[in-house]
């Protein structure tokens, strides 16, 4: 096997001869295939006959639409949050200490996490008993380095629902206020997501409370110049990825009607780069169910031009209305919609409509709302006319991408070609993308889909294997094992 070592941005790659694989990696040629040839039957014969290794290589190099479901804050690798907390030249210049010991203080500012993180000028103001308890991050031993990247990924069999709502987002704290760092975080997405052949990212943003090193706070315009100025750089560029952005509102906060409104105002002024809200936050907290923003949405609308809604509703095991009452506020997309599977009229509503459930298969696996794969209701959905797409949900918090994604399904249920075309036109036909640029990114995926099919039926796929991440590792052991034949 003739290996050639290249860097690609932030992703080591091998790229390796297709006489390992089912087809073969040369140059691309401008040859066009034979008519005779059909990708459907390839698919059928190609998933009979591949390796692990090769079924996860060929839906890598595979095209791909959207990403709609991504919350920015959960998608970033804990390497990287770690490498660019740690480095003031890398985050606009802010130093931040994360807990490392529980030493018992009398203050009611104790946060009983490990690896709380906070920034310098919050770290100062602390009484020198917990000032005691911080390191700053940039000077963690090896082993609390670990231990940090550890506690902001699920990473072991124990590691659940409760680890995951209750100390993920808390430990990162004041690292997700900074615009810079996370702006980084957007590029380094951007850069992965390259490396699978996605062409465009729909991800979640607020830029509020964002807080500059000095501890000041930026104004919300400030905040979104930097991550628009980002999205303009030439690293950002090359990518090809083009990025939207929606608003999130935690749904169970005791001022989430006020935040609603200012919101709506913020998006309103920015439609060119904010092309939606969402609804997110734990649906068990009764605090935070659809009917306590109905007319909130009602007397909003009857102000400002139509915003698009994709909405969290039905991430949860058991039965509720939640979906049903998520679409009569006026929501467009459903985040999860796991439990629509028990509400027979909605199922109903919902086939072959102008409504689309984002599917996330590997969040709903490790946050335990399914306990295997055969259990999701995602196959139903898909074959019953209700329309679907990928997506990761927290991708760096579960250490997994979205061709692990695309691999759960097509392994676990036997996708046919169409149906994997069907979920990647959906990701865009779905979008909340202005509609000449919708219509301008479905066009290149459609390009980019035929020009595939014709390098797959002349062997010309150029195929590169990633550094799985450790989900996929876990899930299936062989692709991690070391090169194979």
């Amino acid at each position: 096997m003739r290996l050639r070592l290249t860097i690609l941005p932030f992703y080591l790659v091998l790229f390796i001869s297709l006489t390992s694989l089912a087809y073969k990696s040369v140059a691309a040629s401008s040859a066009v295939a034979d008519s005779s040839f059909s990708m459907s039957l390839w698919f059928e014969n190609f998933k009979k006959t591949a390796t692990p290794r090769q079924m996860y290589q060929f839906l890598q190099a595979m095209p791909k639409g959207g990403e709609l479901h991504h919350h920015l804050s959960g998608s970033g690798f804990s390497e990287w949050w770690y490498e660019l907390g740690a480095d003031p030249t890398k985050n606009g210049g802010y130093t931040y200490y994360t807990q490392v010991s529980d030493k018992k203080c009398q203050s009611d500012k104790q946060s009983a996490l490990r690896f709380h993180t906070i920034s310098e000028t919050t770290w100062i103001t602390l009484p020198d008993c917990l000032q005691q308890n911080y390191t700053e991050l940039a000077l963690l031993n090896e082993n609390q380095k670990q231990d940090f990247m550890d506690s902001i990924r699920l990473h072991t069999p124990s590691e659940g629902r409760e680890e995951f709502f209750s100390t993920h987002w808390q430990r990162l704290n004041e690292l997700t206020a900074n615009p810079t760092l996370v702006s980084k975080i957007l590029l380094l997405n951007m850069q992965a997501y390259q490396a699978e052949n996605l062409q465009y990212l729909e991800t979640q943003l607020n830029v509020r409370y964002a807080k500059k090193p000095d501890g000041s706070p930026y104004t919300p315009d400030e905040a979104l110049a930097i991550y628009t100025h980002v999205l303009t750089s030439e690293e950002a560029i090359a990518t090809g990825v083009t990025v939207r952005f929606q608003y999130a509102l935690v749904r169970f906060l005791p001022d989430a009607e006020a935040q609603l409104e200012w919101i709506y105002s913020f998006v309103d002024k920015h439609r060119e780069i904010y092309v939606g809200i969402n609804l997110v936050g734990r649906e068990d907290d009764m605090r935070g169910q659809p009917k306590r923003f109905a007319s909130t949405l009602r007397s909003l609308r009857a102000k400002y031009p139509k915003i698009l809604l994709a909405f969290h509703a039905g991430e949860s095991e058991t039965a509720d209305s939640n979906v049903r009452d998520t679409l009569l506020l006026g929501a467009e997309r459903i985040g999860h919609g796991l439990n629509t599977i028990f509400d027979p009229d909605t199922l109903l509503q919902m086939r072959n409509s102008h409504y689309l459930i984002e599917i996330n298969l590997i969040s709903n696996l490790l946050l335990e709302y399914v306990p295997s794969f055969d259990a999701h209701p995602f196959p139903e959905y898909l074959r019953t006319g209700i329309p679907t797409a990928l997506s990761t949900d927290d991708r760096g918090m579960f250490d997994s991408t979205l061709t692990d994604e695309f691999y759960i399904a097509v392994t676990e249920f036997n996708l046919s070609w169409e149906e994997v075309l069907t979920l990647g036109t959906n990701s865009l036909q779905y979008s909340f993308l202005q509609p000449d640029v919708k219509a301008q990114q479905l066009a290149l995926y459609h390009q980019r889909v035929a020009e595939f099919e014709n390098q797959v039926a002349l062997d010309t796929v150029p195929t590169q294997t990633p550094a799985f991440r450790a989900f996929i590792c876990k899930f299936e052991s062989e692709l991690c094992s070391g090169d194979k034949e």
